[in-house]
């Protein structure tokens, strides 16, 4: 595992792409669960959604931290 790149997706960017693209909840009811705004929601949905299409294009494996 050490020879093959690696992307790490942080807690608070798996939970934004489960509570937006797998609960189908919007950015603004997602932020209220995570106790952040909408815009902070979208920040975080967009930078974990380009390392997920990053690591699925390249395979590279995707490290949870």
């Amino acid at each position: 595992m050490s020879e093959v790149d690696q992307v790490t997706l942080f807690h608070d960017e798996l939970e934004a792409l489960k509570l937006c693209d797998l609960d189908d909840l919007t950015q603004e009811e997602a932020g209220k669960r995570m106790g952040v705004s909408r815009g902070t929601v979208q920040r975080i949905l967009s930078s974990g959604r380009k390392k997920v299409a990053s690591a699925l294009a390249e395979s590279k494996a995707v490290v949870f931290e």
